[in-house]
Order: structure tokens, then sequence, then C-alpha cells
């Protein structure tokens, strides 16, 4: 089983793959896109998802520290709707809290500078939320 971890930004979308075994997840690729058209990101996910073969996506759901669902919240469910709406694939949601944190002080712990921190920190996060669905899954 291959899945695909997302991390929707307002601007970018981090994408992180696992291996062919569905164990370890590794960041793929960063989409940007313009004015919150998440539109535009059908159809290069569609190519991904054939390409790399890709069985479920895993789409990070970024709830509040209380868990409760803020804007960023619907966002993603709005993204998750609209991924199933064009394309036949499963999307599982998974709780993102503080990856981009975590992503964050990972790259300062390795010495990343600023600059190149923030466009590498959505395919982290993605990654990040992946490998998390990969720990925990039970199917």
């Amino acid at each position: 089983m291959r899945y695909l971890g997302l991390d929707l930004g307002t601007k970018t979308l981090g994408i992180a793959k696992s291996d062919a075994m569905g164990i370890i997840a590794s960041s793929y690729k960063l989409l940007k896109f313009e004015n919150e058209d998440y539109n535009s990101l059908i159809e290069p996910l569609k190519e991904i998802i054939i390409n790399e073969k890709i069985d479920k996506l895993v789409l990070g759901l970024p709830k509040n520290m209380d868990n409760s669902m803020g804007f960023a919240s619907e966002r993603s469910l709005n993204f998750k709707k609209l991924i199933e709406d064009n394309i036949n694939i499963e999307v599982i949601l998974q709780d993102e809290r503080l990856s981009s944190v975590e992503a964050n002080n990972l790259m300062i712990s390795n010495g990343t500078r600023r600059d190149k921190r923030k466009e590498k920190v959505d395919s982290l996060a993605a990654t990040i939320i992946l490998q998390r669905y990969l720990d925990q899954r039970k199917d």
C-alpha cells in the first residue's frame, strides 16, 4: 500500500510519499498555487497519484490545541471534498497539530538557513503528518 501525505497551506501544498510497504514517509514535492486556487492542484495530484501508484491520501487536519476546529480545519475539509469529487481515491484526515513547529525545529537543529526553512517546511510537515499516520494505522 502506497500513501501520499499532504500538508495544505494558503499558497503551497507540501507532499510526502511512503515506500511501497507503507512504512516510511519521505518528502516528495511542493506544489505552489495562487490566491487559494485549490482547483489548480487537482491535475498535478492526479498525475502524481498515477505515476507513483498511490493507493490512499493522508491530508493534514489542523486542529486547535483544544481539539476544536477553526478556519484552517475548514480549508482542509473543503480540500478533501474537492479531491474526492475529482479523483477516485480515499482521503484520510490526520491530526497535524504542531507538525510545522516540529518541521521547523528539525531544520533549525540541522542548521538549515532561515530562507531554506521557509521553502521546505511544508514538504517536511507533510512527511511528519504521513509518518504519524503510518505509525498509528490499523489497516
